[in-house]
């Protein structure tokens, strides 16, 4: 029997950058599914403050050298990988010079939100799907964590969702105490995302590009929404409720026996022509 395929989408990871919880849960999850024999790729931004001598980062040439294109302009993308040797993983990391190459992540020295995290998202959301294309490698679980993955849902669902790559994949979406602290990604996100890859009303719950916006588009296209904290914002609970969104709470973070029965779940239903 084929080994069941999940994917992990993410914006941190430990060791490699560690912001909030989120990085825990994509270092220990990932490595619990392996070792109950799931087959796992992990895909995260190489943003300017991991270190690349100190984590073992390479290029994996054959992979890199496509253009993304965010707002009619096309960015080259470059990938990278590592491996965590205790855990047998490889991580693949997404590279740009204008988008990453920053000592600062989501926000500039002086605490301001970068202007251009929407176009940053976008890039990292559509080259993430691309570069597993171009892995050859067909996940059964697409697994999104953390906000700056919230187009990836999208995309899968109407882009790419009769390419033979991802055509049976199940979208969940982890779902944390975040927030942007009074910043947006602005309409132009969903404006920027439809340009020429989705009809404008596809997009349309993400609306303002508020985090609570954000989080009820990418949960409009998602099978199973997980919650990972109590106290999620409570218009993205409603939203959850009134669109009858599966929603998965683990007892813990280390409920892995529930996870890997939920990912199972999905990729043994039968797939309705």
């Amino acid at each position: 029997m084929a080994k069941t395929k999940i994917l992990f989408i993410t914006h941190e990871m430990s060791p490699f950058l560690e912001l909030s919880k989120i990085s825990e849960i994509t270092r220990q999850l990932p490595h619990a599914m392996q070792e109950k024999g799931f087959e796992i790729r992990i895909l995260m931004p190489r943003f300017g403050n991991i270190n690349e001598r100190r984590n073992r980062l390479h290029e994996v040439i054959r992979l890199s050298g496509m253009n993304i294109v965010v707002d009619n302009n096309d960015n080259p993308l470059i990938i990278k990988v590592a491996s965590l040797p205790a855990a047998r993983m490889q991580v693949y990391f997404l590279d740009n010079e204008e988008y990453f190459q920053r000592k600062k992540v989501f926000r500039d020295e002086q605490g301001k939100f970068f202007d251009d995290n929407n176009e940053r998202s976008l890039f990292f959301c559509k080259g993430a799907l691309e570069t597993v294309k171009k892995l050859g490698w067909s996940p059964d679980v697409v697994h999104c964590h953390g906000w700056f993955t919230a187009m990836v849902p999208a995309y899968l669902k109407t882009v790419y969702q009769n390419d033979p790559t991802f055509k049976d994949a199940k979208v969940f979406y982890s779902l944390y105490k975040e927030d942007f602290e009074n910043a947006s990604l602005g309409t132009k996100y969903a404006e920027m995302a439809s340009q020429s890859d989705i009809a404008a009303d596809q997009v349309k719950d993400y609306a303002s590009g508020s985090y609570v916006d954000i989080c009820k588009g990418a949960l409009s296209f998602t099978d199973v929404a997980i919650k990972c904290d109590a106290d999620i914002n409570p218009e993205i609970t409603a939203y959850i409720q009134e669109h009858n969104i599966r929603t998965f709470e683990p007892t813990s973070d280390e409920d892995y026996e529930a996870f890997g029965e939920l990912y199972d779940e999905f990729v043994n239903e039968e797939v309705s022509a």
